[in-house]
């Protein structure tokens, strides 16, 4: 009599900030049969302890999330687990943010009014190491790989360059949190979060939080609609 061979599940950590949206997504990618969601976070930081915990095939990422946005939590994700493949799923189809997140290494990118079975699709075609884009996403790439680049255009976007700490920092910033609330949230002493502030000011040029959040929101690090706090 010949034993049955188990079936090995894709491995996923689900990274989104709505509970509802993240049950709906757990539901719908189990039901497949061959992926398992072994971990969940509401937020990035929570998405980067997770992964480096979990050690998933594939993390679902979305970008609009609070304490750490997607394309840090991306960036930290992959250098922690380099095995691992990011799918992102997120309500913003811009180019900018779409060449930002495969510049850091993405292995996929859909946009949330996708089928349920584009991103069963996805996960599983990330997890074999091949790329996933939503169709209108995938054109636009292909465009712009046929375009020259713009003259300069590389050296405005490595301007003004953050160091990932300094992207953490400006995003705590920019949702209302003051020194001590940063400091708690990195694990670091007051002085220490104070001269990440000034050292963030001081390569931004920028000398006053409504400033900072204003950049924040242009790089896309934080939301226009996140409620903020200005002090």
């Amino acid at each position: 009599m010949k034993r049955a061979i188990a079936r090995k599940h894709i491995t996923v950590l689900l990274a989104e900030d709505h509970t509802v949206v993240r049950e709906g997504l757990k539901t719908l990618l189990e039901a497949e049969g061959d992926i398992k969601v072994i971990g969940e976070a509401d937020n990035g930081r929570q998405a980067v302890e997770r992964a480096r915990k979990l050690r998933p095939a594939v993390v679902v990422m979305d970008i609009a999330m609070p304490l750490l946005n997607g394309l840090e939590a991306t960036r930290q994700i992959l250098k922690a687990v380099p095995a691992a493949r990011v799918l992102i799923l997120s309500a913003h189809k811009d180019d900018a943010y779409v060449e930002q997140v495969t510049a850091l290494g993405a292995a996929g990118y859909l946009v949330k009014h996708s089928s349920a079975h584009a991103l069963s699709t996805a996960v599983r075609e990330v997890q074999k190491g091949n790329t996933f884009f939503s169709p209108s996403i995938s054109r636009r790439i292909q465009r712009h790989s046929r375009r020259p680049a713009a003259q300069g255009e590389t050296s405005k976007k490595s301007g003004n360059r953050l160091s990932s700490r300094e992207v953490e920092v400006l995003q705590l910033i920019a949702e209302g949190k003051g020194n001590k609330q940063v400091a708690a949230e990195l694990g670091v002493s007051f002085k220490t979060a104070d001269k990440h502030r000034q050292n963030l000011m001081s390569k931004l040029d920028i000398h006053d939080v409504a400033g900072l959040t204003r950049y924040a929101i242009t790089e896309g690090i934080i939301e226009s609609s996140v409620r903020l706090t200005i002090r």
